[in-house]
This record gives structure tokens, sequence and C-alpha cells, in this order.
């Protein structure tokens, strides 16, 4: 099984220094061997500041997953990859199948994917396939000041799979419960003798039936990419993708009544459908082209631009359960979307690092800009159909929406932003980083239907600041300041443009390297602010009032107990709260989970692998309704096997919520069941 690995950085009295995997994965696959007298320089490239900096040696607080725990976990959708981190909530709305539901550090989260904005306006979402992924990275806390508009929680960044100098290649098959079945094909390395020019094609196909009853989704994705070394100082990699879904949503939208609350009738059960299966319809396409180009103008200077153009069209008819009008029936609502969206994404960096006798000095200097333009129709019914028996619903009982009842929406939105960072290392034992940004945001959202158009004009200055001592024994101190700004560009049930959301945080932690241990462990104390939060209404709209504060402490760790054994697991604490010191709905004060991977290596049992995990997530709130409805908490069990039969063959079995345990999620305003259990048997050829 593969080592953690660590990095090494020269200076005045060069230092080898571990790096824990919330850092470490950021590198790539190939892994050092720590010497005490190599100048040689290992490092990792730090989405997070980006720049290559070990970020164990940095104040800023990020955790990874790479492809290999992708693969050992057998993640299916973006939000299940940090179920075994700290600081994030997945699965509170159940199992989606067409988006991804995070909450980081008590706040919603922006997605991105290889650092460039991945647009997400209200039901338009584009969904990164896990398959054609290298690694995903969560950057806890507010990150505008080197990524522009995004909310307090932090953001997801989701790193695709690319070139190789090594000719590789693999051929996957799976089949599951709930009707999975998928075949993933994988192949990469240099085109022709030379290897300064690379390739890489990843192609999958997936469907599967979602975890409400009549529902299901079946996608088609293929991403090529290509690596040219232009020069010794200068490359580009293209990266392309297009994948296509089709499918009737998950919409899990139950009431209190029948799942937390007791009713004459019993519960609902959790598979229940609410909604329309022969009317609702979620069919998108979405694809993507771009590059990322490298050039060292001199010894001190480099020069880095990433482009991305993306579309994303969409299909979407939606039914949910609205209100309860008596004992055994509920009204319902319908959302309708049939548009699309379109954006540009550049960012340009100048990076220059220059030594001292005493000092490494790491200058950033950068400007982007965003564009996005989204043109549909839209409707929202909120007395749709006949009101549908929860216990025992029949279908059909509707009149389609109709064309009149649509109002046709434009909303443009430009964003400019300037930003320096600096980063000072002093004496092989402080780090000093600082950081400013300017950002210009314009949105216009104009009802061509009404005749009437609304406008927003931000702009903001962030800030952010940190300090770290880099202690002999691998325990490094830290402290940092960072803020946010967020132009949210949808609108409320008005129409009304929301404003700008601001976040701010401060944090003190450590991260842990011990030089004799393959492993690292990260604490950190943090308090969260953000102003002009959204919240649910009583009515179940999204309202924009005062603040939003989030407490807590974190503690996460992975590492190597002995050779065969791995252990990952994570502890949080997060004491979340609205205006006026009232709870924050979703958000539990307790989370821990603890997962581990042993591998044979000898003996009957040889080339076996066996994983385990226990997850707990603590109680919630639900604030929108009077006596704030109590949901309970819930621990669930995941397993695997692995075994490698043959040379380049290995057979899989995952199983999440082994028990097949039923369980609310949460509530707000609406509650959700959590997904049931899911088993997924894979069989993969690698050369």
């Amino acid at each position: 099984m593969p080592r953690l690995p660590f990095a090494r950085r020269p200076l005045a009295r060069s230092i080898a220094a571990l790096i824990p995997v919330t850092a470490a994965l950021f590198c790539t696959s190939a892994y050092a061997q720590e010497t005490s007298t190599s100048n040689d320089t290992v490092v990792v490239t730090a989405t997070a500041l980006k720049v290559d900096t070990p970020l164990v040696e940095t104040p800023r607080p990020v955790s990874s997953v790479d492809r290999e725990e992708l693969e050992t976990r057998n993640v299916q959708q973006l939000d299940e990859t940090f179920r075994y981190r700290a600081g994030v909530l997945s699965g509170h709305y159940g199992s989606d199948n067409n988006t991804d539901w995070f909450k980081v550090r008590g706040f919603d989260q922006s997605t991105y994917q290889d650092g460039l904005r991945i647009y997400r306006e209200g039901f338009y979402q584009w969904l990164p396939e896990p398959y054609g992924l290298e690694r995903i990275e969560v950057f806890k806390g507010p990150s505008s000041i080197l990524y522009g508009e995004a909310p307090p929680g932090g953001l997801i960044n989701a790193v695709s799979k690319r070139p190789t100098e090594t000719p590789q290649g693999e051929v996957n098959l799976q089949l599951g419960n709930r009707n999975h079945r998928q075949v993933g094909i994988d192949t990469s390395g240099p085109l022709g003798e030379s290897d300064d020019v690379r390739y890489r094609l990843v192609g999958l196909y997936k469907e599967r039936d979602g975890d409400l009853n009549a529902t299901d989704n079946e996608r088609y994705y293929f991403a090529p990419s290509l690596a040219v070394d232009l020069s010794e100082d200068t490359s580009v990699t293209f990266l392309a993708s297009v994948q296509k879904d089709d499918g009737v949503p998950v919409n899990g939208f139950k009431l209190p009544y029948g799942t937390v609350e007791n009713t004459p009738f019993g519960h609902i059960d959790p598979q229940t459908n609410l909604s329309e299966p022969g009317y609702d319809r979620d069919k998108r396409t979405q694809w993507g082209i771009g590059y990322e180009l490298r050039h060292a103008i001199n010894d001190t200077w480099s020069f880095e631009q990433d482009l991305r153009y993306s579309e994303l069209d969409l299909e979407l008819r939606s039914t949910y359960a609205l209100s309860m009008i008596d004992e055994r029936r509920a009204s319902r609502g319908l959302v309708y979307r049939d548009g699309s969206i379109d954006s540009w994404t550049i960012d340009n960096r100048m990076v220059g690092t220059w030594y001292g006798d005493r000092t490494e000095n790491t200058l950033l200097l950068g400007v982007d800009y965003q564009n996005l333009s989204l043109r549909g129709q839209e409707g929202d019914n909120y007395a749709f159909g006949e009101p549908i028996d929860i216990f025992n619903p029949t279908y059909g009982n509707f009149t389609p929406i109709a064309e009149e009842d649509l109002l046709t929406r434009e909303i443009d939105k430009e964003q400019t932003g300037l930003y320096a960072q600096n980063q000072l290392r002093i004496d092989d034992r402080w780090v000093l980083l600082g950081g400013v940004r300017y950002d210009q945001a314009e949105t216009d959202n104009r009802n061509q239907t009404a005749g009437t158009t609304q406008r927003s004009d931000d702009d903001q200055v962030s800030w952010s600041g940190g300090a770290m001592y880099l202690g002999e024994n691998g325990v490094n101190p830290y402290v940092s300041y960072t803020e946010s700004f967020d132009p949210v560009g949808r609108v409320d049930d008005a129409g009304d443009l929301y404003d700008p959301r601001e976040g701010r945080q401060w944090e003190i932690g450590a991260k842990l390297a011990p030089f004799d241990w393959d492993g690292y462990v990260t604490a950190a104390v943090f308090d969260l602010e953000e102003t002009n939060t959204l919240v649910t209404s009583p009515a179940g709209f999204q309202v924009q009032e005062g603040k939003r504060t989030s407490q807590g402490f974190e503690l996460e760790g992975v590492g190597y107990i002995t050779d065969a054994l791995k252990v990952t697991a994570a502890y949080t604490y997060t004491d979340a709260r609205l205006e006026g010191d009232e709870r924050a709905p979703l958000i539990p004060r307790h989370q821990a989970s603890t997962w581990l991977d042993y591998a044979f290596t000898g003996g009957a049992l040889n080339g076996v692998t066996l994983g385990g995990g226990v997850r707990y997530v603590g109680s919630t709130v639900d604030t929108s309704v009077a006596d704030n409805t109590a949901v309970d908490s819930y621990t669930l069990v995941d397993a695997m096997v692995g075994y490698e039969f043959a040379d380049g063959w290995q057979a899989q079995v995952n199983v999440n919520n082994l028990t097949d345990k039923e369980y609310v999620a949460s509530c707000e305003y609406w509650c959700y069941y959590g997904e049931s259990r899911s088993v997924i048997g894979s069989v993969k050829y690698s050369w």
C-alpha cells in the first residue's frame, strides 16, 4: 500500500517536512523518499494558495481526497467525498441524483474545477463526474482573497485527471443494487516515442435507479486531455469534457408530518415518491474546454494562465409536496426550468520567488475575469395538480404547465478581480502570509415577460493574513484571518436580486506532521460570521435576514499505525447560529468518523484488503416551525473488501449504510430521509 508523501523545501538551512494528507494529496502521483542531505526540491502544487507550497507550512485549512481513496470507497458522486473529513456536512438532503450538496463549517460553499469556478445558479447545476477526477479538495473558510466571489464556508475544487508520462490504462466494470450498471475506460501516456506530447482519454457510461420509487438517471461522460511541452520553459495542458444526463429527478422533499412527527397512519416509507414520475424530467448536457499554460520567464518569475469556456443546457420538471391539507393529503408545487447557461473564466498569475540569507519570499500577482450568461424559461406553480395521498400516492392527477404560465428570464453577470499575496519565510521557522483583493461585480436580471430589469453593481476589497511557526518536532501552530464576498446571482420569491453576502473568519490551529511518523494530525478552532445571510422562511422561501455565525473545533488525522493498517479519523464541533442567537437548521453540533484500511501481504489472504468506517452525525433542529422540531442523531456503517486475484486484476465490493438504517437526515421546513443501503461490486483491469 502506498505511503503518505512528504516534501522538502531548500533554504539557508534545508529541512525536511512531512506533508499531511490534508495538503500532501495536492502532489503528483510520484512519491518522494526522505533524505537529510539532498538539495532536490519536491513541492506540492497548492491549489488553495495558487503557488507551489507544502500546505503543512501555511496557515490555511485544507483537506483533500486522492484517487486511491476515491476508488477505495467507490465514490459515486461528489458529495460523498468528504464523509471522513472534518468540517464538511453532506447527505443532509439524502441521495440526490441531480445536485451535489455540501455544508462547510455550517455554511454553503462554492464549487470549482481545476481552480476555475463552476457556475451553479439556481437549478442550473454543473456536476463533476468522480471517475474523471484525480483528487478533490476542500478549502475551509472564506476564500475570496484568491478566488473572488465565494460563500464564507469555503470552496470545493475538483481536479481533473491529466496526461501521464508513463503509459497506463484501466477498464472498470460495476454492478449494484438499484440497477446500478457502469463501465469506465481510462487510458493515458505519451503520443509517439517522445514524452513531450501526452494524452489522456477518460470515458464512462453509468445508469442507476434513484433512492425514491420510479426515479433514475443515465449518464454518458467523455473527457480527453492533451499536454504539450513547447520548450523547457513552457507547457500547456488542454482539458475538455462532455457529459449528458437524462432521468427522473430524486425529489426527496417530505414534510415533518409522517417523518419526524407521528400520524394515525404511521410514517411515510422512505422510498415513497410524492412527485409525478411520469411527468418529471431532468435532462442536462454540459461541456467545457480550456487550457492551463505555464511559462518560466527566468529563475525568479513565472507566468500562469488558466482558461475555460463551458455550457450547460437544462430541461427540468420537478414536482414536490408543499403542505398538508388534511390527515393524508398534501398540496404540491412544480419547478420548471428550460434554458442554458454559458460562462467564460480566465485567471492570469505572475509568481516570483527570491531568496535572502535568512528568507524566502514568494509574491503572487493576479487578475481574473468571470462572465456568466443565463437564458431560459421558468415557472413555479404552488398549486400544481390535485393533492396527493402521502401514504398511498397515485399519479397523473394534474394539468401540465402551460406556455402562458412561463416567464423568460435572462441573467448576465461579470466579475473582475485583482489580487496580490505575499508569503515570507524567515529562518526556516516563521511563515508570514498576507493578501488583498479588489472585486468589481455586475449583475443584470431581466424578466423579459414582464419587461423589467434589475441591476446590481458591487465592489469589494477583501483581506487575508496569517502566521505560522515551524517547530523542529513537526508541530506547526498558526493563526489566520480571511474574508469572503458573494454577490448572489439568484432572485427571491418576488423576483428581486439578493444583496451580496459577506463573511470573515479568525482561526487558530496547528498542523502536526512528526518526522518519524507516516501521517498527520490537524486541529483548528474557528470563528466565522456572515452578513446578509439567506434563511428559509416559514412559507418555504429563501429570504435574506441579518447575520449568521459559526464557531467550532475540528480535529482530523490520517496515518499508518503499521505498514498494513491505515487510519482516517475526524471530529467536528460546530455551533452555528442565526440572528437573535437562534440555532441554525441542518447543522449538527457534533460529527465524528473513523475509517480503517488493512492490506494483507502474505499467507492465504495475500492480496486482500479490508476497509470499514463508522460515521456519526449529531442531532439538528428545524427552525422554520414554531417549536424548533428536533431531528435525531444517526450512526452509519460502511464497508469494503478488495482482492487482487491476478496480475492487473482487482475485484471489490462496497457497501454504504451496511445495516440499511432508516433515518431522517435533516429538516428545514421539508424533511429528508437519508440514503438507503448501497451495494456495488466492481472488477477492474489495469495496465
